[in-house]
């Protein structure tokens, strides 16, 4: 009975103009009678007391193969566990609390280098983007193509909250196409992405002060909440005991896609040119259109790099027999899988690029290079091998410094940002 009456409320609310008191009134009073019937599971956030029913708007969710979807998996999950109840539109196959869309198939070399990169794109199912965005009290866009577009126009005339996540820069796009130093390009990007997308919203969710910046910079609007994508529990310093590939090498793990602004070429050329090359193996864990090249790069090493696609738990026992932990990409919005090496007890080197984050996580200038200078990073690889003991003690104090990004933290703070959006809305 209580669903008939919800459905016939959402009937009439699009009969209504939804930016109108009266449909505003209509879905206050909606929202207060849902608390009621969801009973004592309410916790106080911002002030109000509610768990959500949050719809998460991404094009690819089933396979954790790439960055963003890894992260939009572990927050769903944690949003859920959290109190909150969390459905997803995405695409690919049907699932509980999924609203599946058909996928978007290019040209086959477009489609190949996309694949690759561990992506695909969906495309909207005005049906069932309508059913999701009519069950969800908030709607969260974590991507600017085409299925966030179509349903941001449904939950805008249906008068849903929404908010928006930055996980796309432009230089990854450009890169791929070999312009990702083409000012103009990714200048003509962020501007796309402003004015047709992320301009409709009061809230944006930025995973590091950088990318916050560089909105701020190109002229975005809305309100912007710096929260990490946030690493979770089954990172932690580990002692594993290292397999005979990797006994009495000195390994060095680097996690990325195999991709032209990533720079594992960088970190390859380095190890080259190392006084202790002879003792170095790397591990490139990650796929892309890349790996072709690297591994004819990787060839002249006296231990060829150790490359593919690992699972969590995998990355995990490579973390603990690693040594070191190097991010070489002159791009990233926050790198994720860096943050995941620290919390593991890896000191990183990371590369000081203009254009990332990731130099944040960097606690003193033997954890930082020149972005691109090969000389540089062997420089510092060198010094970190001969001083075993600096980087064990660094270990402990890295991995301590990852607990402010700890996901549970996240958490709170993205449950903020929807709830202030869902007082707005409907205030």
């Amino acid at each position: 009975m209580k669903n008939k009456i919800f459905q016939s409320r959402d009937l009439c609310l699009r009969a209504l103009d939804t930016n109108s008191a009266c449909a505003k009134s209509v879905r206050r009073n909606e929202w207060k009678e849902q608390k009621n019937v969801r009973g004592a599971g309410f916790r106080e956030v911002c002030g109000m007391e509610y768990d959500m029913k949050i719809l998460l708007v991404i094009d690819q969710f089933d396979q954790g193969n790439n960055g963003t979807t890894i992260s939009a998996r572990r927050f769903a999950q944690a949003l859920a566990a959290d109190g909150n109840e969390v459905r997803v539109a995405a695409a690919g196959k049907p699932a509980r609390g999924k609203y599946p869309m058909p996928e978007i198939h290019f040209l086959p070399v477009a489609d190949s280098i996309i694949r690759s990169q561990g992506m695909v794109f969906a495309k909207p199912n005005r049906s069932v983007l309508e059913q999701a965005i009519a069950w969800a009290d908030v709607v969260h866009f974590m991507m600017p193509f085409a299925l966030s577009r179509v349903g941001l126009r449904i939950a805008k005339e249906m008068g849903k909250p929404v908010t928006a996540a930055f996980h796309v820069q432009p230089e990854n796009i450009t890169s791929t196409i070999h312009l990702g130093k083409n000012k103009k390009a990714n200048e003509l990007l962020y501007e796309w992405f402003r004015d047709d997308f992320y301009n409709e919203f009061t809230h944006i969710h930025c995973p590091s002060p950088f990318i916050a910046g560089q909105l701020k910079e190109h002229g975005y609007q809305a309100k912007l909440h710096i929260i990490s994508n946030g690493v979770s529990d089954e990172f932690y310093p580990r002692v594993r005991q290292k397999e005979p590939e990797l006994a009495h090498k000195f390994v060095i793990l680097m996690i990325g896609r195999y991709s032209e602004e990533k720079r594992q070429d960088v970190l390859i050329e380095a190890v080259k040119r190392s006084a202790h090359s002879h003792r170095i193996q790397l591990i490139l864990a990650g796929q892309g259109p890349k790996e072709r090249s690297l591994r004819w790069q990787g060839r002249s090493l006296r231990y060829p790099p150790i490359m593919g696609f690992f699972d969590t738990e995998r990355l995990c026992e490579l973390m603990a027999m690693s040594d070191l932990y190097v991010h070489a990409a002159d791009v990233e919005i926050e790198a994720i899988a860096c943050l995941e090496a620290v919390a593991s007890g890896l000191v990183p080197v990371i590369a000081d690029s203009p254009l990332s984050a990731t130099s944040q996580f960097a606690l003193d200038h033997r954890s930082l290079f020149e972005a691109g200078n090969v000389d540089d990073l062997a420089e510092r690889i060198d010094w970190w091998y001969e001083h075993a003991t600096a980087r064990h003690q660094m270990a402990r104090v890295y991995a301590e410094s990852a607990n402010q990004y700890r996901l549970k933290n996240s958490i709170r703070k993205a449950e903020q940002m929807f709830a202030e959006e869902i007082a707005e809305t409907l205030g």
